[in-house]
């Protein structure tokens, strides 16, 4: 089995368990030695019976094991940075193979995913399926979906918040369980409300001249204009809907920063991998979709993970929710700052 010293190295290692209950269906159990964590509790959410929140007196993370494995609340002071579609509370996949809803599952909030997004191959499991829950320690809880054959993967996903703050930590595992290789790769989803501002620090290696391109109408924009990018040296800065939805981004800066009109500005810090090759189809190491809707998402992307059978890869993000008041007149951030606030957070 290959490795890597990256901090996606594959791994074969996993969590002793012993099951001590299911609730509500989710099978949750609780890991060896965590018996007594604190800061873990089952909440009924957005119309799920079986969330299970994660809290610190300071932030609140509430994930969803129901549909999709995913973050629903990211909140600060009971302010929820991420954007939930009301017309999705409590969708299931079950209720859609059963015909009992004609929705088709496109779940919104803190929502991860495999790519590469134009090729791969993936089952609604994955997606929207159901996902089982274990908590593994104080304020941390283990989420895994179901075997896809189509991908050929099983996903884990583990959520750790800290003891004090806002910090976050989102580490998706990529298994592959089939008999074939796979070349896939870590793609994160996440809508947060909409309306913000964009920041993306630019740092090379360089690939593309305008510090990023545009998907538009089946093509690649290598050298976009538009009056809601601003583009320098340092960043590209996205005030307001563009032109067309559909971003990406070469940066290997490791970080993106998004000031919501929530009065708090979200922030993702993840690896970036100059000396390998990222298998999304213009190479992103960041996408940001921003339509002309109340929601933006925010995807960090990760490299090619050409995974033999048997191998996984980790991929983790580290989020970040602080109060900052948005312009709402200027739409113009002091970008200086935000860098500076950024920085601060690895101190």
């Amino acid at each position: 089995m290959s490795t890597s010293s990256s901090s996606l190295q594959r791994t074969q290692t996993g969590f002793a368990t012993v099951v001590i209950a299911t609730l509500f269906g989710v099978g949750l159990t609780i890991a060896a030695g965590a018996t007594a964590a604190d800061g873990v509790s089952v909440v009924s959410f957005h119309g799920y019976d079986d969330c299970l929140r994660l809290s610190n007196g300071d932030a609140v993370v509430t994930l969803c094991p129901a549909a999709g494995g995913r973050v629903l609340e990211y909140s600060v002071d009971g302010t929820n940075v991420l954007y939930l579609d009301p017309d999705d509370a409590g969708w299931t996949l079950q209720q859609f193979e059963k015909g009992q809803t004609d929705r088709r599952g496109q779940l919104s909030a803190g929502r991860f995913d495999i790519g590469p997004e134009m090729v791969v191959q993936r089952g609604n499991v994955l997606w929207n399926g159901r996902w089982t829950a274990e908590i593994v320690a104080d304020r941390t809880v283990k989420m895994t979906s179901q075997y896809d054959p189509k991908s050929g993967a099983r996903l884990t996903r583990i959520f750790e918040l800290d003891e004090t703050g806002s910090h976050l930590r989102c580490t998706q595992t990529i298994a592959n369980e089939s008999d074939r290789p796979v070349s896939l790769c870590h793609w994160s989803r996440t809508f947060a409300v909409g309306g913000g501002i964009v920041l993306v620090p630019r740092s090379g290696p360089v690939r593309f001249p305008n510090g990023y391109v545009r998907y538009e109408n089946g093509l690649i924009r290598s050298r976009p204009t538009e009056p809601n990018i601003h583009v320098d040296e340092d960043t590209v800065v996205i005030s307001a809907t563009p032109e067309f939805p559909k971003l990406g981004f070469d940066s290997h800066a490791g970080w993106l920063a998004y000031l919501a009109p929530t009065d708090q500005l979200f922030v993702k810090r993840f690896p970036t991998f100059p000396e390998r090759s990222y298998n999304e189809l213009a190479g992103l190491t960041v996408s940001v979709w921003y339509p002309e809707k109340d929601l933006v998402e925010l995807e960090p992307i990760g490299p090619a993970e050409n995974l033999s059978p048997g191998e996984r890869a980790d991929f983790t993000e580290d989020w970040y929710l602080m109060p900052y008041e948005f312009p709402a007149e200027s739409r113009q951030m002091d970008r200086e700052e935000i860098e500076q606030r950024v920085k601060s957070l690895s101190e």
